[in-house]
């Protein structure tokens, strides 16, 4: 079973969104900030940018960062589980936060 199909039978996906706004985009550092924050819940939680169709899973730093998201782009964030809620949450936060540079 794929992420996005065991996150469907646990239930529904909670999604966010926040532009990227770093001028080089989200390369190695916040891709890792993304990511160690992503393991830190439960849930199942992916990431794609706005020029992206599919999903990523947003607790592999090396898939985060061959996203290639660019600076001003939306980053489109989705969890399903238990902590869904939380995860969607602090994700969009980081992200709005610039990744605490």
């Amino acid at each position: 079973m794929t992420g996005s199909a065991a996150a469907s039978a646990m239930g529904e996906w909670i999604e966010g969104a926040a532009t990227i706004v770093d001028p080089t985009g989200l390369h190695a550092r916040p891709a890792v900030k993304l990511t160690k924050l992503a393991k830190t819940f439960g849930a199942v939680v992916e990431v794609r940018a706005d020029t992206d169709a599919t999903w990523t899973n947003a607790k592999s730093p090396n898939s985060v960062m061959k996203m290639k998201a660019a600076h001003g782009s939306p980053l489109h964030i989705r969890a399903s589980g238990e902590d869904a809620d939380a995860a969607v949450a602090a994700l969009v936060a980081l992200v709005e936060r610039n990744f605490d540079a």
